[in-house]
């Protein structure tokens, strides 16, 4: 919980320099809210979960996430998404100790075309990789699965849903078999001044848990604001969620807190 409000207060104070142009806040918050958007970024999105199994035990997951456009051709591009997380994971039976260490490493690569109509979408694979450190934080499994992104950007509004499936196809025969839903969409409002609101919950499935505990629910949201640290483009949010469904281990809420580096092609 200490851990929380200092990242809240030292990402609070980065809120302070000077502001990017006008012309160019919007426009960039808006690219930032779109997963297919032709722009470098790298976030750093910590998310701690608070209040898990019978000893209300704390999570935290710090998702290092770099985004990168390739342009493939004149009409496509090709967009990697990766997502490495670095995990502390409680022993929840305990009311102390736990294991640290690297999650599985996530990459989605999504096809999207470099001009698109009022309907902006991307598709393709994504594959988790059995990346962790520890047992207790990934699954030992290679996995693999369908991912696809649709958005539309009216006004001031950046509206849309984002959604895979996984499915194991190698790995540890000794650990369960992985069959993993995701769905998460996106509501965002944008002020002038680089300032939004935002909703952004990961709703999620595993197919294989037991009647009642498949589902995590959360419902929430928050704000964020783009600007600059000297030339650095930076876009820092911050979202509260509390899980309406979740499994009998899982966390009640969490606090999501981004800091995101962009770098705008010039």
């Amino acid at each position: 919980m200490k851990f929380s409000i200092l990242l809240i207060l030292f990402f609070s104070l980065l809120a302070l320099p000077t502001e990017i142009r006008a012309d160019e806040e919007e426009d960039l918050a808006k690219q930032t809210q779109n997963p297919v958007a032709d722009l470098i970024s790298v976030p750093f999105q910590n998310n701690t979960n608070f209040n898990l199994g019978p000893n209300n035990r704390t999570q935290n997951i710090l998702n290092i996430q770099p985004v990168i456009p390739f342009g493939i051709t004149e009409n496509w591009n090709l967009i990697s998404r990766t997502i490495a997380p670095v995990i502390y994971q409680p022993d929840i039976t305990s009311n102390s100790g736990g294991e640290f260490g690297l999650g599985d490493i996530n990459l989605t690569l999504f096809l999207s075309p470099k001009k698109p109509g009022k309907l902006i979408w991307g598709v393709g694979p994504i594959v988790s990789l059995p990346t962790a450190t520890d047992k207790t934080l990934g699954t030992d499994k290679w996995s693999a699965g369908p991912s696809v992104v649709l958005l539309t950007m009216p006004s001031n509004w950046v509206l849309g849903v984002l959604a895979n499936n996984i499915w194991s196809f190698a790995g540890d025969n000794d650990r369960q078999d992985v069959n993993q839903f995701l769905l998460q969409y996106f509501i965002n409002y944008n002020f002038q001044g680089g300032w939004y609101l935002t909703s952004a919950p990961i709703n999620t499935a595993n197919w294989k848990a037991d009647d009642g505990n498949k589902w995590t629910i959360p419902i929430g949201g928050g704000g964020g604001r783009v600007f600059r640290i000297g030339p650095q483009p930076l876009n820092l949010q911050t979202q509260v969620f509390y899980n309406v469904e979740k499994p009998d281990s899982g966390p009640e809420w969490s606090l999501r807190v981004q800091l995101q580096f962009l770098f705008p092609k010039k």
